[in-house]
């Protein structure tokens, strides 16, 4: 897996931006996180993300249309790259390998 390492919340922000397609930019992001994980988040912490991931290459960016609503400004919007589709998939055949591993015993949920 060397080069496609990701932390818990990189790889979260990279599977929201495959999931919100081209509705992918900051705010966005941050609400389907919070409503998917339950978690209050910083728009800090996902603009963070987002520029550690462009910048290993997981993701590209593009500047998109001003608009009156944002006093001129404009949203910058995230796509995942192919190199971003494969760490998704070596993290994915990671955390499955090792659930295999456990056979189901080791983790009972009626223990919690």
């Amino acid at each position: 897996m060397k080069g496609t390492y990701l932390g818990e919340f990189e790889e979260i922000v990279l599977l929201t931006v495959a999931v919100l397609k081209e509705s992918a930019y900051g705010n966005a992001i941050l609400d389907e996180i919070s409503v998917r994980t339950h978690r209050q988040i910083n728009l800090s912490a996902v603009h963070s993300a987002l520029h550690r991931l462009e910048k290993k290459g997981f993701l590209k960016s593009r500047r998109g249309e001003p608009t009156a609503v944002r006093g001129g400004k404009r949203k910058k919007y995230y796509e995942i790259t192919p190199f971003g589709i494969k760490a998704l998939h070596d993290i994915r055949e990671l955390r499955e390998g090792l659930w295999t591993s456990l056979g189901g015993v080791a983790l009972d949920k009626s223990n919690l």
